[in-house]
């Protein structure tokens, strides 16, 4: 038998049958529960074989044993069926207005501003729901392998089509200085300040940490490997103990807030340097509910921490902007 080959080698009826066999140990049992007759297993058996290209039962035993492809092959229609069985059951709660688990992936530095919110928002919708924090460049894989049905981070799927993005929040880059130093009125003065105080860094691995690294190649300064950390804990942390500074963000800073005053937030000199929190998911597979959650994630950020960063820090008032 020819099988084109992006064709599937079987359907679900067919493994049905073919589960059905292993578990009675003969085909006359299948036919019984299954309500057919003998050539009919008989034959779906052996066309499964054909279009598989392998042998699934050892004929020579009864009851019928597994061959090794078989027993793979077992295994695996097990759990195709399972999942199989599982979608009335999910459609029917979606034609109700609820899905039955949605994953939503978000960056470290919106944790404490958006985990909340968005599991409440995601709950009236859902019957689970799972919230998981992490680097944005890890939540753009899952959500293109469909390990999350969306995230909220920086874009780094711009160029990705099938896609939908509703932009958040755009924030400016900021610096932290210990407290008993002058901030840096320009490059040249934070070249300076490179010379004498210690770079804590964002890991490499994060959307946050690359641009920051470019944004200092721009202004010249090759600044010796130090601390880093891949989390805004880390890096205030050390700068708020004194002997660091670091390029930060205002939503960074709420999310790990400084402590013990050893050190202040200042402008950023040189070019201005911004990044913008999206919120991304696939295209026409979630309804309405990106766009609303989105809604939710705005007025969340409004009422809450860009409320407390304006307060804090009102000479960056102008350049902290959430989307509409």
């Amino acid at each position: 038998m020819h099988v084109k080959p992006d064709a599937l080698p079987f359907d679900l009826r067919a493994l049905e049958i073919f589960l059905s066999v292993c578990e009675t140990g003969a085909m006359a049992s299948a036919a019984r529960v299954l309500g057919l007759t003998q050539p009919a297993i008989s034959q779906a058996i052996a066309e499964l074989e054909a279009r598989t290209g392998t042998v699934l039962f050892d004929r020579s035993v009864r009851p019928l044993g597994l061959t090794p492809a078989g027993g793979v092959m077992r295994q695996r229609a097990a759990a195709l069926l399972s999942e199989a069985r599982q979608i009335a059951p999910l459609l029917k709660e979606a034609d109700r207005g609820k899905l039955s688990l949605i994953r939503v992936g978000l960056v470290d530095s919106l944790a404490r501003a958006l985990s909340v919110p968005t599991a409440e928002f995601l709950h009236t919708r859902a019957e689970s729901v799972q919230v998981q924090s992490g680097f944005t460049a890890a939540h753009a894989g899952a959500l293109l392998t469909r390990n999350l049905d969306l995230f909220i981070g920086a874009d780094e799927l711009s160029e990705v089509a099938g896609l939908q993005r509703f932009d958040l929040v755009s924030e400016p880059y900021i610096l932290l200085v210990p407290e008993d130093v002058s901030p840096p009125a320009n490059a040249a003065a934070l070249r300076e300040l490179a010379s004498t105080v210690g770079l804590v860094r964002y890991s490499a691995r994060s959307k946050t940490g690359i641009e920051i690294e470019r944004h200092l190649r721009r202004l010249g300064l090759d600044i010796p490997a130090g601390y880093e950390f891949d989390t805004p804990f880390g890096v205030h942390g050390m700068v708020d103990m004194g002997g660091s500074f670091a390029v930060t963000t205002p939503l960074c800073l709420v999310e790990a807030p400084l402590e013990n005053g050893g050190a202040r937030a200042a402008p950023l000199p040189g070019p201005k340097l911004t990044r913008t929190m999206t919120l991304i998911a696939r295209r026409q597979e979630l309804g309405n509910l990106p766009r609303e959650l989105a809604r939710t994630c705005r007025d969340a950020l409004e009422a809450s921490a860009l409320k407390r960063i304006r307060a804090m820090l009102p000479w960056l008032s102008d350049d902290l902007v959430c989307a509409r």
